[in-house]
């Protein structure tokens, strides 16, 4: 069983920054393949990027590449999202996950899911 608790969202210009974080309990962390995901209104959840247990795979949805960075650290059990250049279009719920399977979460059906926080981008 892993909790996940996401933290660090908020409200942020066009063009600023913002690092969410997302905090793991449970045993055997460093198995767990972790994820980044979000939610627009009206709109269905979408992949954002995942990396894997050990840190050495790393996957981007295309309309973030090149302004999200995902990270992890093992040792305090946290997963982050450093998010740059941010867009109005980037504005949603974002939800930290995890899964013993890389696959589950790049495909967007991992077993657990933090409760979301809220990233807003004014124009």
């Amino acid at each position: 069983q892993v909790q996940l608790v996401e933290s660090g969202g908020g409200l942020v210009q066009a063009g600023g920054s913002l690092r969410l974080s997302c905090r793991a309990s449970g045993r055997t962390y460093s198995t767990y393949h972790l994820g980044w995901f979000r939610q627009a209104p009206g709109k269905e959840r979408e992949f954002v990027s995942v990396m894997s247990g050990n840190g050495d795979t790393t996957y981007y949805a295309d309309s973030v590449k090149g302004r999200f960075t995902i990270s992890r650290d093992n040792a305090r059990n946290t997963v982050a999202l450093q998010m740059s250049s941010l867009k109005p279009e980037d504005t949603a719920v974002y939800y930290c996950a995890a899964d013993l399977e890389f696959d589950w979460v790049r495909r967007g059906a991992p077993a657990y899911w933090g409760q979301g926080t809220q990233v807003t981008v004014s124009s």
